[in-house]
């Protein structure tokens, strides 16, 4: 007896009506976009192993898949090597390209290879999936989607006002009213790592933190000091974990507590700037939030970065992030080109309106008419009408065989189609053909010459 076939953990398959919902949420992102002048680029699933290791800090690395060389790779292998039993040894030998970890590296990349072609300040927006060798659970997949929008060649504080905006745009078109962006800057974080002594142990420090909503205050302390940072350098880190009132306030507090800090004045300095920028222009639906513990844990970030948070009520992990990276390109060899972006996390985005019940009845409609079959000459008649409706705009279809009415019907209901066409031998004796509306039992006859009435009747 055949194995009953499966598919790898943190993948899934996608039934029509769930991908009518992604696509919703992707024409909406795509618009939003374009509207503010992002263009379009794509780059390839894999990259070569070494675009794509060292970039994402110590935890990121070890989430990426690793594709393995074809052939006999491992007879390449030395006998040293291969007796370590060490894979970080290994890998590089038997393994020379990875899945995409992210889009954002390889946007990094693209820019070198590109930037004669490339007009700056450069604009881009990539939907397109990523690949992490992570623990499945709710919300979160080995396989998915990011729908990315970046900045390089500029350094305005204006940018960061602008993905506030545009996170703003797109959740309010998706009805997902409330989300709040929630905003720190990586150099306060290099500033309070420099004032508690533990400058040198930066990575750790907000590798830590940024666990601090998952995991709690005190299993994020018990990291920090099995990472080396000191009990005193956590206590004097401690006004991080209580900060509380309204933004400036909070700002106020880390003045006081970067005051040795030239590098943690200037974050202050840079989310002030953004902070009284957004309060003076205004967001549609959005909340834009100081959150003094916000770490992200991706290395190449080095200023303003940013997390979306669902509306209350709803438990999920972060649908959207993103922040500033003044030196990306320079792991390529391009230096001194700042950049900016955002990602929206679709698949958690899908499975909020999900909760929520905010995706349009619309989207379950695949098909606006089924044209019922009774026979060859009728069928025959059928084609050509249902052609006639497809070119005046209308989602029609012909049922392949003269089954009987019953079981037609049946598959019409089953597909949720709203009118069905019956051209039997009476109407197609008559030049006709009716219309039955599914909801109601209604039915209304139509010349075949006229199929342009009913057309515009429903649409």
């Amino acid at each position: 007896m055949a194995q009953k076939p499966s598919i790898p953990k943190g993948t899934r398959d996608f039934s029509p009506a769930e991908v009518a919902k992604r696509n919703y949420i992707i024409q909406i992102i795509k618009k939003h976009f374009k509207t503010y002048g992002f263009q379009p680029i794509e780059t390839p699933s894999f990259e070569n192993f070494d675009t794509l290791m060292g970039k994402y800090g110590e935890e990121g690395d070890r989430l990426i898949f690793k594709i393995l060389n074809s052939g006999d790779f491992i007879s390449k292998v030395d006998d040293v090597t291969y007796s370590s039993k060490k894979s970080g040894s290994l890998t590089p030998k038997i393994s020379d390209k990875a899945l995409r970890y992210d889009l954002t590296v390889p946007f990094a990349r693209y820019v070198v290879m590109h930037q004669n072609e490339i007009d700056f300040p450069f604009k881009r927006y990539q939907i397109q999936p990523v690949w992490r060798a992570d623990r499945p659970q709710k919300g979160r997949f080995r396989e998915f989607y990011q729908c990315d929008a970046d900045v390089v060649g500029a350094n305005s504080l204006l940018q960061e006002v602008e993905f506030v905006q545009l996170y703003d745009a797109v959740f309010t078109d998706l009805g997902l009213k409330g989300t709040t962006v929630k905003i720190n800057n990586r150099k306060v974080l290099s500033g309070i790592a420099e004032v508690i002594g533990a400058k040198h142990l930066l990575i750790d420090f907000t590798v830590a933190l940024d666990k601090l909503d998952k995991i709690g205050e005190e299993k994020v302390k018990a990291e920090m000091l099995e990472k080396g940072i000191s009990e005193n350098a956590i206590a004097k880190a401690q006004p991080l974990f209580g900060m509380s009132g309204s933004a400036s306030e909070q700002l106020g507090q880390l003045k006081d507590l970067l005051t040795d800090s030239e590098i943690g004045l200037e974050g202050v300095a840079e989310l002030e700037e953004i902070l009284n920028t957004i309060d003076t222009i205004g967001l549609q639906s959005a909340k834009l939030e100081l959150d003094v513990t916000l770490a992200r844990g991706l290395n190449y970030y080095t200023g303003a970065i940013f997390e979306v948070a669902a509306p209350d009520g709803v438990k999920m992990g972060s649908i959207g992030g993103g922040g500033r990276y003044d030196d990306l390109t320079g792991i390529f060899g391009l230096k001194d080109v700042s950049g900016v972006g955002i990602s929206f996390g679709l698949d958690r985005i899908y499975l909020v309106l999900e909760e929520l019940d905010l995706f349009p009845k619309s989207l379950d409609i695949s098909l606006d008419v089924l044209c019922l079959n009774f026979g060859d000459r009728e069928g025959l008649a059928s084609l050509k009408l249902v052609s006639a409706l497809r070119n005046l705009g209308l989602r029609a279809d012909l049922y392949p065989t003269a089954a009987k009415f019953q079981k037609q019907l049946k598959y019409a209901n089953k597909r949720g189609v709203p009118y069905v066409i019956l051209l039997g031998e009476k109407e197609l004796t008559e030049g006709t053909f009716v219309v039955k509306n599914m909801e109601t039992g209604d039915q209304k006859a139509y010349t075949l010459e006229n199929a342009t009435e009913f057309a515009a009747e429903i649409n």
